[in-house]
């Protein structure tokens, strides 16, 4: 009996030793896991961040050309009063305020500002102002009669409602 009990021991000793081996190893797996789930955590929320800025940047940025661009209102509107100033003129000096007005008014529309309001169009509450009414028959419901003052988009939004005479 004495044969069974060694190596009934030994045979426990060994289960003991194997689950000694079995267990530090499984811990290890586990604290792996746990950082490649922390780890891929942090590079989810990395990139979330990395967008956020870039977006926040974005945004700023377009808001800053948009001021510029209300501040470049009043030089549009005095080009446009000079160039109806000199519409009949086919002087030098109303050539060179065309020209100038028109590689004024074609950069800004490469950045992104549209008129808007002209002679024609349908009336939208949008981008018009109707200052006045005037009566008359329109199939389309009010059309723009006359442009007091020209209205501007800037990449999308309205930066100054057209101001417009109506009819219909």
């Amino acid at each position: 009996m004495s044969d069974d009990l060694d190596v009934n021991d030994e045979v426990t000793e060994s289960e003991d030793a194997v689950a000694e081996v079995v267990d530090p190893r499984s811990e290890v797996e586990r604290q792996r896991d746990e950082y490649l789930d922390a780890l891929q955590r942090l590079q989810a929320e990395f990139e979330n961040y990395r967008k956020r800025v870039a977006r926040t940047s974005e945004d700023a940025v377009v808001r800053a050309t948009g001021d510029l661009v209300v501040r470049l209102l009043p030089v549009l509107d005095a080009f446009d009063l000079a160039q109806a100033h000199f519409a009949d003129s086919s002087s030098d000096e109303a050539l060179a305020l065309s020209q100038a007005r028109g590689v004024l008014l074609d950069t800004l529309a490469k950045e992104g500002l549209e008129r808007v309001g002209d002679v024609g169009d349908a009336f939208d509450p949008q981008v018009h102002d109707a200052v006045a009414h005037v009566e008359g028959e329109s199939d389309d419901g009010q059309v723009i009669d006359e442009v007091l003052r020209v209205g501007y988009r800037w990449k999308g939004g309205v930066l100054r409602p057209a101001m417009v005479k109506v009819k219909g």
